[in-house]
């Protein structure tokens, strides 16, 4: 026969356990924009390739582009477009530069700031930079640091006349995934894949390895 003491114990035990799962559960939640900052501001450099379509209203097929990305923290952003013709965007600081066909054009940011919104999405998710992220939009992250999704709303009335919503994904602290939707129907898909960190080389063999010896 059970007693009411052994029947108290047992539903106090399960009582217990039920509370410390209830209280665990934020923190599976707890994956935030902070969290996401941290982990993309560990990336001070980086280099990919991308593949982007852009679905123009109008349009039967999507316009393709392909080229390279690279960064260096905390304000340097460089997309070369090697496909279907090749021109180059650099931002530093508040200067922008465009490269075509031997030709330059500089341009200061804040003179555009419908421009100047759309380089900050990026610059600012490679970087890390969650404040100026929360400057220009309305942030929104979901997923876990193993894969990610950040969906950004501009707060800018001039960038909102022509972007309706960016959405960033990836994985850690890499960047995979660009998309954004116009104003009027268009879309961009940018797919990107992070270069392969360098390898660091090896230490010269030991002395008396094979590799170190000398033929008599």
């Amino acid at each position: 026969m059970i007693s009411g003491s052994k029947i108290r114990l047992d539903w106090l035990c399960r009582a217990v356990v039920l509370a410390l799962a209830f209280c665990a559960m934020p923190a599976w939640a707890a994956f935030d924009l902070p969290e996401l900052m941290g982990l993309l501001a560990k990336q001070k450099s980086g280099e990919a390739r991308f593949t982007e379509q852009r679905f123009v209203h109008g349009l039967e097929g999507p316009l393709d582009a392909s080229g390279t990305l690279s960064f260096d923290a905390p304000d340097k952003l460089v997309r070369r477009t090697l496909s279907p013709r090749i021109e180059t965007m650099a931002v530093e600081g508040n200067t922008l530069t465009l490269s075509r066909g031997g030709r330059n054009r500089t341009l200061a940011l804040d003179s555009m700031p419908e421009l100047l919104g759309l380089v900050e999405a990026m610059r600012g998710t490679l970087t890390g930079d969650g404040a100026t992220l929360q400057r220009y939009f309305k942030s929104t992250v979901t997923g876990a640091p193993t894969k990610w999704t950040l969906d950004l709303t501009p707060l800018d009335s001039r960038l909102a006349a022509q972007v309706r919503s960016i959405r960033i994904s990836g994985r850690a602290s890499d960047v995979l995934g660009l998309e954004m939707e116009f104003v009027g129907g268009d879309r961009s898909v940018m797919n990107i894949s992070p270069n392969a960190p360098a390898a660091v080389p090896t230490n010269a063999a030991p002395s008396g390895s094979a590799a170190g010896r000398t033929t008599p």
